[in-house]
């Protein structure tokens, strides 16, 4: 699919995989079958914002070969610009394999991704003339795509400082992945992106491993986090206690999850990211802005596969029911006066809903279990 540069929203960069599953709960050594989807943060993120409205170009590079034009036709059909993708000759498209578990056995993943299209992309492959605050309004990447390859970091930090200068935002997703590399690289160089980032996204469980944050209160793990990159908002997931987020200010706010029922977590925090970014374009509230992100990722846990495949009527609905309370901190670094803002907004239907969470509503599974 092709879009009028004219009228972007978001311009996403970054890696998409072959996923392959065993049926159910099958393992891999037993499995005859496997079930075949797509899956990358950026083009889930961007997939994501597509259904909720936004017009999204998704950049990459990918082989020139069947496998490529089914990861680049199968975002394309949900609505994501892909015409700007770089084809290669004679590079691999990087695959995984999840095996699905359930407790006391935990999902697996197993990455075959060395030397795929994408870790060999290079700066002077991408699209600059899309960088112009009159073309698109945001670049988004991850720290996935800082990960895999140093050609990769490059092209990413080029984006982010062609995308600065022209007036846009940029946001940024930390990803943390302990199969890509070790806390240490990754603090270093994601450190190094966030002074270029307006936005930046990540799970507590991030905020520890790579920052090494280890304080008791999540509103104290803002403040630390906003000493590394005093310019950002930063917006941090807690599984099953929703999110919360700090501002340049020092205003902390808070969003419990809604009620789900899992059946692929996978894609949820990019899903979140997607929520969030939409309404945060649309009206630049972070309070509503975090109730949407917490709805889409909601909603996300009950859809099998990586990608969002979500409705917009259906993120509207949920943002607006009972479900879901939300609370601003004021001036935390000073006199932590709490005002509670409770929205208790009605929705037809919505309230009706008899399901109840068994697992975190947010959180995508663990490195520690999968090493995503």
């Amino acid at each position: 699919m092709k879009l009028d540069m004219n009228t972007l929203d978001v311009i996403t960069l970054g890696e998409t995989m072959l996923r392959l599953t065993p049926p159910g709960f099958d393992r891999l050594e037993q499995a005859t079958t496997l079930e075949l989807h797509i899956g990358g943060s950026e083009s889930n993120t961007a997939v994501g914002l597509a259904r909720l409205g936004c017009r999204t170009a998704w950049l990459s590079r990918l082989p020139n070969t069947a496998l490529g034009h089914l990861v680049a036709s199968t975002i394309g059909r949900y609505g994501v610009d892909v015409s700007h993708v770089v084809w290669s000759e004679g590079d691999r498209l990087g695959t995984y394999y999840l095996e699905r578990g359930k407790p006391p056995r935990g999902s697996q993943v197993l990455y075959d991704r060395r030397d795929s299209a994408m870790s060999n992309m290079q700066p002077t492959e991408l699209p600059t003339h899309l960088f112009s605050s009159s073309h698109a309004k945001l670049f988004h990447t991850s720290g996935i795509t800082l990960g895999i390859s140093q050609t990769a970091a490059a092209t990413a930090q080029m984006a982010a400082e062609i995308a600065k200068a022209a007036g846009m935002l940029v946001s940024f997703d930390v990803n943390y992945r302990a199969k890509l590399w070790r806390p240490e690289a990754a603090h270093a160089s994601c450190v190094e992106f966030m002074k270029l980032a307006d936005i930046v996204f990540l799970p507590l469980r991030d905020a520890r491993t790579v920052f090494g944050l280890e304080e008791t209160t999540n509103e104290s793990v803002l403040q630390n986090l906003l000493r590394h990159a005093p310019h950002c908002t930063f917006v941090m997931t807690l599984g099953a206690g929703g999110a919360n987020a700090i501002d340049r200010h020092g205003e902390i706010y808070r969003q419990a999850a809604f009620p789900t029922t899992e059946v692929e977590r996978l894609g949820s925090g990019d899903a979140f990211a997607a929520g969030y970014l939409a309404r945060f374009l649309e009206r630049g509230s972070i309070s509503d802005a975090l109730r949407w992100g917490c709805a889409t990722a909601s909603l996300k846990y009950t859809i099998p596969g990586d990608l969002p495949l979500i409705h917009r009527s259906e993120v509207e609905t949920l943002a607006a029911s009972e479900s879901g309370s939300a609370d601003i901190v004021r001036g935390v670094g000073s006199k932590r006066s709490q005002i509670n803002r409770m929205w208790k907004c009605q929705s037809s239907g919505a309230s009706n809903l008899k399901i109840r969470i068994s697992r975190s509503a947010l959180a995508p599974v663990s490195a520690a279990k999968t090493g995503r």
